[in-house]
Parts: C-alpha cells; sequence; structure tokens
C-alpha cells in the first residue's frame, strides 16, 4: 500500500498535509513529523500544513501552521494523517486537491482519498508513518524522529494502552536510534504548574457513578465559562483523571460546549467504539468521542456505556 503513495508523492512538486481538528499529539506529531520527512528527502518540492491550532502541542519543532490560497491545491497532493472521517479533516480545502491521499490507524468508517493506507493495528499514526519511512527507506532525521516519537508516546499512552504491541517498541527504538532526546520531550508534555495540578483535583471530586462503576464527570457551560481552560481542553485533559480506579472499567467525560456536549469515551476493558459511532463519533476500541446535542442525549450514552459495563460483569 506504500509504494503507490510514494508515487505519488514524486509525482507532485507541491503537497498539502492536512490532519483531524482539535489535534491531539499523535495528530500533530503525524503532521509535523511527516512534513520533516517529505522536504528532507524531496527538498525541490513545496510542502505546507494546515488547519487549526496546535494548541499545547505547538512546542513541537515547526509547528505554526501555514496560510495558502485556495489556488495552491490546484496541482498538489492532498495528504490527509490520523482522521477516520472526511467530517473532521481540519480545512475541507483537501477535496479540491489534483490528488488525496490518506494515512490512518482509526477503524476504518469510510474510504474518501484516491489512496489510503488505514491499519488500525498500529497504536498511533505517526508509527504508521514510521513503518512508511522505514519501507521506503526514506531517511529520518532527529526533528522528523522526535516529532513521530511525540505522537507515539501520546497516543499510547507512554506505551501503556493494549494497543502497544511488540511493532510499537520496534518503531519506537527506530525512532530513537536517531538521537530523540526524551527529556526534554516529556518536560514539555507532562510538565505541570501548581494552578493545574489543583484543577485536576477539582474535577477528581467531581467524579459520578452509575449503578455499574461506569465513571463520568459532567462539566456545564457555565463552568466551563469559569475555568482558564477551552471546552476542548477539559473534554480531552480531565478523561485521564478517572483512569486506572479499582473496579472502574469504563469511564467518560461530559464537556458543554457551544450548545452541544462533548463526549470522551474510554475504557481498559471493552470496545466503546460503537457507542461512540452510535451517536456520530468513532476513534478507537478503547478511546473514541462523540458530539452530541444535548445533555439528555449524553445521558443515552451514558446509559448505553452503564448497560454495557452491566453486560459484561455477568459473563
Amino acid at each position: 500500500m506504500f509504494q503507490d503513495i510514494l508515487e505519488q508523492i514524486k509525482l507532485h512538486d507541491i503537497i498539502v498535509i492536512h490532519r483531524h481538528t482539535k489535534p491531539d499529539g499523535d495528530a500533530i506529531g503525524s503532521q509535523i513529523g511527516f512534513k520533516h520527512l517529505l522536504t528532507e528527502n524531496f527538498p525541490d518540492k513545496k510542502v505546507y500544513i494546515v488547519g487549526d491550532s496546535a494548541g499545547n502541542f505547538s512546542f513541537i519543532a515547526g509547528c505554526p501552521m501555514d496560510e495558502i490560497d485556495d489556488s495552491v491545491y490546484a496541482e498538489a497532493l492532498a495528504v490527509v494523517l490520523d482522521c477516520g472521517g472526511k467530517h473532521l479533516v481540519s480545512d475541507t480545502r483537501f477535496e479540491t486537491a489534483k490528488t488525496t491521499v490518506r494515512f490512518d490507524h482509526h477503524l476504518f468508517v469510510e474510504k474518501f482519498c484516491d489512496y489510503e493506507a488505514v491499519d488500525s493495528s498500529y497504536e498511533s499514526c505517526c508509527g504508521l508513518l514510521t513503518r512508511f519511512a522505514m519501507d521506503c527507506n526514506l531517511t529520518v532525521s532527529q526533528a522528523a524522529a522526535t516529532a513521530l516519537f511525540t505522537g507515539m508516546v501520546t497516543d499510547s499512552g507512554r506505551f501503556r494502552y493494549d494497543s502497544t504491541t511488540a511493532n510499537t517498541f520496534a518503531l519506537a527504538s527506530f525512532l530513537m536510534e536517531r538521537s530523540v532526546d526524551t527529556t526534554e520531550l516529556y518536560r514539555n508534555l507532562y510538565a505541570e504548574d501548581f494552578e493545574s495540578k489543583k484543577r485536576k483535583s477539582q474535577f477528581i471530586l467531581k467524579i459520578q457513578f452509575t449503578e455499574h462503576k461506569v465513571a463520568y464527570i459532567y462539566t456545564t457551560a457555565q463552568e466551563v465559562g469559569e475555568l482558564p481552560m477551552d471546552a476542548f481542553t477539559i473534554s480531552r485533559a480531565m478523561v485521564g483523571t478517572m483512569a486506572d480506579m479499582k473496579d472502574v472499567d469504563i469511564w467518560v467525560n461530559f464537556t458543554e460546549s457551544e450548545g452541544k456536549v462533548l463526549c470522551e469515551l474510554r475504557s481498559s476493558r471493552y470496545n466503546i467504539n460503537p457507542v461512540a459511532v452510535k451517536y456520530g463519533g468513532g476513534g478507537h476500541a478503547k478511546a473514541s468521542g462523540a458530539t452530541v446535542d444535548s445533555k439528555e442525549v449524553a445521558m443515552q450514552m451514558l446509559a448505553d456505556l452503564d448497560l454495557m459495563a452491566k453486560e459484561g460483569a455477568e459473563q
């Protein structure tokens, strides 16, 4: 599957790299890492990265997004990374490109690019891109390796999630051989000030439980407005406060935003992806997300997760 994509890269002089909106470490790491791969191995090509802000991952070298004119796409190859659905792509202009390519590791939902490399056995899109670089004998610099390693670390939960395999460690080893400075990387990823620690404690105190031990946090729009964080940051960052609790196999973070409710679903035991898909979302077997229209719908989702926990306990 890689050779066809490599040929398309060679055929196009202009390449625009996209990823999903509201990016996490894997989305930004894959986008920037792939840009480094292309500029280092094909120096005559014009390579751009586009999309919304990188947020907490703006520390990755080469991060600022490019501003490009619509006309650039006429002869361009658009590459979409780490995106399971067309509606999730940040900057819809990719559809106007001459040719489109996708690399993704989410559970397959739809084909929306001309050439696709989709493999959910990888813990991250960065892992998939690392394999692409290895199989295609591309040069991987320290900058590319660091960006790709960042995505592998974040999407594997520091190599703790069960998506982590022997292949994950082999790919990580390949990248670390390119002088990745993990001390500096982890300092940027995980260092927290005292105020952040206090905010996490506030969310821990908000944790509630369903009858069958599904943990959840619900944050209203008013509460979001009183915090020095946006709704997306609360949604993504605070779901982890419920991880690793004894007897809790499913947890979900609900956050009101712009008249809707952001839902982050996690499990250490069950495939919660079908529940996310039922409510218009998607993702991975044990880490998925969705956006629903109201608290009422969010509570319906919670009831579905509670039923899953009940049925799992009875088996």
